[in-house]
């Protein structure tokens, strides 16, 4: 049976939403080479030691073994995006979204795989998507590059060692980010409106992520293509900056932007030093965040200049959660709306367009066959 799954590839992780699942997985997008590692106590979950050898056509560099999210965290070795990065293009993004997929085939309770198959075997409808700038030139590479079959092989991750997976893409349906948010903010999960003023209305949206910030300008559902933009920066450049003064002040390195994120989304802001000191980095932070929300309300102000038409702006995405206190301090008498579970948005929303795309391919099939 094809499963049809949303799958955010997001620069600092990977968000994957499978229908019928009642939460999304999540993976961040952080790589180290794997090797054999000494294993004193096993990991109490899959996702906390993901130890993976993929083989995809796709792939630049195939059949290698990577630490993949949590594992690679801590590893002196490990990479993230860049700002030159491209998502549809990355290998880096594509081996976390194949782990992604083949963790949710492999631990799904619906799964059985059949008494013919050698290998097990998880088919995918996949709805995902590009940043403003990004789509028009590489929304078609996108989809050439997920669809296809790919093999994740498990190694030392707990629960799932030594279990290979076939993953099989049949289709990408690749649209824009922040677009696809405001999606599944309009409509019921059955497709139907849910919201009359953002399903015909017409809405900006600020999608803050990592390293790209999108200003999708959406009427009645469809893209404006004379006001829609995007911008190359996100939260990363902020987060690079924190890193390396908490290191020049305290002595104090985070070796991921992964693990600085952590410690920011649970409010943890006090670091051990060496002799059992410790410092409050909040300064810091609220230092280089109130500059982020001010570089945003200033675009996002700039953009409903030059589109008065626009009804209300929704500020969306990972950056937009951490952001939310700094940009409303900044906006002063400006509204803007945020929602709950921000970073998520985007996912529920592509799920949803990938079921839109099989309903349409449904009555098409069955239109033709009534037909001849």
């Amino acid at each position: 049976m094809i499963k049809l799954a949303g799958i955010d590839v997001g620069n600092d992780s990977i968000k994957l939403m499978v229908d019928g699942s009642t939460e999304p997985v999540v993976i961040p997008s952080i790589l180290s080479p794997g090797y054999e590692r000494h294993i004193f106590q096993e990991e109490d979950s899959p996702l906390k030691a993901l130890d993976v050898r993929i083989y995809s056509p796709k792939l630049k560099r195939n059949n290698q073994r990577y630490f993949v999210g949590m594992l690679a965290m801590e590893d002196q070795d490990n990479s993230e995006l860049e700002e030159t990065d491209n998502k549809a293009t990355s290998d880096q993004a594509l081996i976390v979204a194949l782990t992604a997929l083949a963790y949710a085939g492999l631990t799904s309770s619906s799964y059985q795989p059949s008494e013919t198959q050698t290998s097990q075997v998880v088919e995918y409808i996949v709805g995902t998507g590009l940043p403003v700038r990004t789509y028009a030139g590489f929304h078609k590479a996108f989809e050439e590059r997920l669809v296809g079959e790919h093999e994740v092989t498990f190694l030392s991750t707990p629960k799932l060692r030594g279990r290979s997976i076939k993953v099989i893409i049949k289709r990408a349906v690749v649209s824009i980010e922040g677009a696809a948010a405001l999606f599944h903010m309009a409509t019921h999960d059955n497709l139907a409106v849910r919201n009359e003023e953002l399903y015909y209305g017409c809405i900006g949206i600020c999608e803050m992520g990592a390293l790209t910030t999108d200003f999708p300008v959406v009427k009645r559902m469809s893209i404006d293509n004379q006001f829609s933009t995007g911008e190359q920066f996100g939260l990363a450049g902020y987060l690079d900056q924190i890193i390396r003064d908490v290191e020049d002040q305290f002595g104090h390195r985070f070796p991921s932007r992964t693990k600085l994120i952590q410690r920011i989304k649970s409010g943890d802001y006090v670091i051990h030093r060496i002799g059992e000191g410790q410092a409050d980095i909040s300064p810091i932070v609220d230092n280089y965040f109130s500059r982020a929300a001010n570089k945003v309300l200033d675009l996002i102000v700039k953009r409903w200049k030059k589109n008065p038409d626009i009804q209300c702006f929704y500020v969306l995405g990972g950056g937009a959660a951490a952001l939310r206190s700094y940009l409303n301090d900044a906006a002063g008498s400006i509204r803007l709306r945020f929602v709950e579970d921000s970073e998520f948005q985007n996912v529920y929303g592509y799920l949803k367009l990938a079921k839109n795309k099989q309903q349409q391919a449904l009555a098409a099939t069955a239109a033709a066959a009534e037909q001849s």
